[in-house]
């Protein structure tokens, strides 16, 4: 046996993992460990799309609400909780069902990244943004360049977050971010469910998850952020909708523009998520979610439990 199984269902946002994912745990007797990087945050639960008090009861539900919204969660943290999470429910004996559209935290996890674990610089941070600020992403691009092409080759120069991660962490242990993010794989039998849907249609559902998302009181969630003195500028406020409507609160955008500019930047974001999942391919099984027949699917995967032994 290579070892306690692993179920990884993972995909674009909007695509449906949530409700499929619930619809397994309850028959298979699954707990569901999440890889959002967004659900990680208290009080924000409209905007990051996160599983429903209803949906929590249906199905246990591990690594959300981790962090105030002004709070910080490294990628080696997240990778340590989510391998304790999955333990934790191998030894209820119960099947962990890894579940998400965050590529960093699935592929840190089911590949078994050697995460640099570089405490953050904020005076570093600060004078690294103020420079992309005034000279451009792609300046700042070419910095990491000069330091590490490898993990410059691996990050689209308009993700200022990140660079500026790889960054820190080449100036802090002072060797690339490329050469300590080694691979250890983790002792689990993995199978891999990828949801997809044809683009046209995925972004037609991702636009109306947006207005639903407005209608059940985002913006009102995004007014008390602000309220209670989280600033736009953290990290966790940098996620779809948030900037944007902080952009309509604070310099008076108007709501009109700031949903459709929402809209735009998830089709970007969905655009982003398939290039990841292409380039980190390790066995997904593709499945188009408008097809997917459930009962079929779970007994699939009881063959494959008992394949395990």
């Amino acid at each position: 046996m290579a070892g306690k199984p692993l179920l990884v269902i993972l995909g674009p946002t909007a695509v449906g993992k949530t409700g499929l994912a619930i619809e397994i745990a309850q028959a298979i007797g699954g707990e569901i460990v999440g890889a959002d990087s967004r659900q990680i945050y208290r009080r924000m639960d409209i905007g990051t799309a996160k599983p429903t008090p209803e949906q929590r009861a249906r199905a246990p539900h591990h690594l959300l609400d981790m962090v105030d919204p002004d709070g910080n969660l490294a990628l080696a943290q997240y990778q340590k909780a989510a391998y304790a999470a999955i333990d934790a429910v191998h030894r209820r004996g119960n099947l962990p069902l890894l579940v998400g559209g965050t590529g960093q935290y699935l592929t840190a996890v089911i590949e078994g990244w050697t995460v640099p674990e570089v405490p953050p610089n904020p005076a570093l941070r600060a004078e690294l943004e103020t420079f992309a600020a005034e000279q451009g992403a792609e300046t700042l691009h070419q910095r990491l360049k000069l330091l590490d092409p490898a993990a410059a080759a691996a990050i689209h120069h308009r993700n200022v977050r990140r660079v500026i991660r790889a960054l820190e962490v080449c100036i802090e242990a002072g060797q690339p971010i490329s050469t300590l993010q080694r691979k250890n794989p983790p002792p689990y039998a993995m199978l891999q469910y990828g949801l997809t849907l044809d683009r046209a249609e995925l972004y037609a559902r991702a636009d109306r998850r947006v207005d639903e998302m407005m209608a059940a009181g985002f913006l009102d969630e995004v007014k008390n952020l602000l309220a209670s003195g989280y600033s736009r500028s953290l990290p966790s406020m940098s996620g779809l909708g948030y900037r944007q409507l902080a952009a309509h609160v604070l310099d008076g955008v108007p709501l009109e523009e700031t949903i459709a500019t929402t809209k735009h930047a998830t089709h970007d974001f969905i655009r982003r998520q398939y290039t990841w999942f292409r380039g980190h391919d390790t066995g997904i099984l593709w499945h188009n979610i408008k097809k997917i027949n459930a009962a079929l699917l779970i007994e699939n995967i009881y063959q494959w439990l008992r394949e395990q032994g």
